[in-house]
């Protein structure tokens, strides 16, 4: 199935209980046919917001436009082609460094709520080995300063959220990928003891953390972790994929000192190209971020890590 049928309507799956807002809001989605846009739209609608939602695609989904979903195509790279669209809050899920120069946009707007997905490899990748990903690192946390500096002066409250391995089984380009490669040989490669510890935090969970903060005075102005309910090794995660998927867990463990050679062999075997040493060694790597502050100031209480499949 094509990635616009899926937004041929709403996410089928069940709304979880919806934090009461004050009111419904005309609320801008960027980034809307995303990962975690595939779980907002249906939690906005459902609680009663008009949204519109942006994409360079959206011009696919103007026959699914409603009342309550209206879809707009523009290319937010530019900021000249934002809609003028007399909004209440706008919620980023593009890119975190293509906010920044939509700000003085959102502020000649009179938008007064903003927030903004970035991400824990703001930190994790902040010393890899790895030019590019330090490059990333550099450009989130840049676009941070940029947000806080921006929003203090057109007196716009901010969030940003932070998540740590995002999935949804569907979509995402990490867990997904695992139970593909695993669909495919029948096993998967570890890199030495895989103990390094991960949090993978569902799409939805961070989807309903954009309603529960939108309107929370004291989210206002402040930056978060929002890592998964369960921490477990990188063996274990993909021990539970296994398992999910009906099928034995069966690894192919490869010594440190062959960690090159296996990068290779990886990246042919997998079509996953852009696989670098870094990424493996990472396998070993504790990615694990505290997210208590997001469960005190607004009630964040992720899933624990039980992946499901609809194969149907």
């Amino acid at each position: 199935m094509g990635a616009h049928q899926k937004f041929n309507g709403l996410s089928p799956m069940l709304i979880k209980t919806m934090p009461g807002l004050a009111s419904p809001h005309k609320i801008i989605v960027t980034g809307a046919t995303s990962i975690i846009g595939y779980f907002l739209l249906s939690r906005l609608v459902a609680a009663g917001h008009e949204v519109h939602a942006i994409s360079r695609d959206g011009g696919k989904y103007v026959g699914t436009t409603s009342n309550q979903l209206i879809w707009h195509e523009a290319d937010i790279s530019r900021a000249g082609q934002f809609p003028l669209i007399h909004a209440e809050a706008l919620i980023h899920l593009a890119p975190l460094w293509l906010l920044p120069p939509l700000l003085p946009v959102l502020a000649l707007q009179r938008i007064k709520r903003v927030i903004g997905f970035g991400s824990t490899s703001l930190f994790s990748k902040a010393d890899s080995a790895d030019a590019g990903e330090r490059q990333i690192a550099c450009r989130l946390a840049e676009a941070e300063e940029a947000i806080r500096r921006l929003c203090d002066a057109s007196e716009t409250n901010w969030t940003v959220l932070r998540p740590t391995l995002v999935y949804d089984c569907a979509r995402d380009k990490n867990i997904t990928r695992i139970a593909g490669f695993i669909r495919r040989y029948g096993f998967f490669p570890l890199l030495g003891k895989a103990a390094g510890l991960r949090q993978p935090v569902h799409a939805d969970d961070l989807a309903e953390s954009c309603l529960m903060a939108l309107e929370l005075p004291a989210t206002f102005n402040k930056a978060y972790n929002v890592s998964g309910g369960e921490t477990l090794s990188y063996r274990q995660m993909v021990e539970k994929i296994f398992t999910s998927l009906g099928k034995p867990a069966r690894f192919l463990t490869v010594p440190p000192w062959m960690f090159r050679g296996a990068i290779n062999v990886m990246a042919v075997i997998s079509d996953k190209q852009g696989t670098t040493l870094e990424m493996a060694t990472r396998m070993n790597v504790d990615l694990c971020f505290d997210h208590t502050e997001a469960t005190l100031d607004f009630g964040f209480t992720p899933r624990p890590f039980t992946p499901h499949w609809n194969d149907g």
